[in-house]
């Protein structure tokens, strides 16, 4: 049986991302000078936008899944694919590759997979297709994490921007230790995460299956 633990028991009922901080202030600003100049209307509209970017920059607490070779999902969303690759800029040879498809009603703050030692990150300005189509893992702007874990494992964890998206945080660094569960950045505003993980590894989640950053469980490494 998997146990889980909760490392931010002190941790806010509704927690803000700190990137949220200057577009959620930046908002309320602007509806309170609307309501000063008493234009209701555009006060209405303001205040709407501004609930909407509280609620896109939540950042819940998180049960986290202890095992030493389970992969917690990086992010929240849906897998829009799941299958083995061969050549990819991110992993030698041939590797299994998970697709985690973000909308702007999700979560999008981006939590580690598994324990270990950022070796490098690789940024890459690229162009801005929907995040849903294929060409998005090697066209679209990224910035790709690679982590090896104690036991030797390679990991690539790759944050792309989407069609909206225009901005990918990245609060990790080459020579940081990490682990599963910790937030290490997020994509503003409709996204995707890939992940390129060992040919042996044994998914556990399908093509359609909706998974929340740091609790569900991905898979596991042999």
């Amino acid at each position: 049986m998997i146990k889980f633990n909760l490392p931010d028991k002190k941790s806010r009922a509704f927690q803000i991302a700190k990137p949220g901080y200057p577009a959620i202030f930046s908002c309320a600003f602007i509806t309170a000078v609307f309501a000063l100049l008493g234009l209701v209307a555009l006060t209405l509209i303001c205040l709407g936008i501004t609930l909407f970017v509280c609620f896109f920059f939540r950042d819940p607490q998180r049960a986290i899944p202890e095992g030493d070779r389970l992969l917690a999902s990086p992010a929240d969303g849906k897998i829009v694919f799941a299958g083995q690759v061969n050549g990819t800029h991110f992993f030698q040879g041939e590797s299994l590759k998970i697709s985690i498809f973000m909308s702007v009603f999700n979560v999008h703050v981006n939590r580690v997979p598994h324990d270990g030692a950022v070796k490098k990150i690789w940024y890459f300005p690229g162009k801005f297709f929907s995040a849903n189509l294929d060409k998005a893992s090697d066209q679209n702007e990224h910035n790709a994490v690679f982590i090896e874990t104690p036991q030797g494992d390679n990991i690539c964890m790759v944050q792309i921007a989407g069609l909206i998206a225009r901005r990918i945080i990245c609060d990790i660094s080459g020579g940081d230790f990490v682990k599963r569960g910790d937030r290490f950045g997020m994509i503003c505003f409709g996204s995707r995460v890939d992940l390129y993980l060992p040919p042996d590894f044994e998914p556990a989640v399908k093509l359609g299956d909706k998974v929340r950053a740091g609790e569900s469980i991905i898979g596991y490494l042999k």
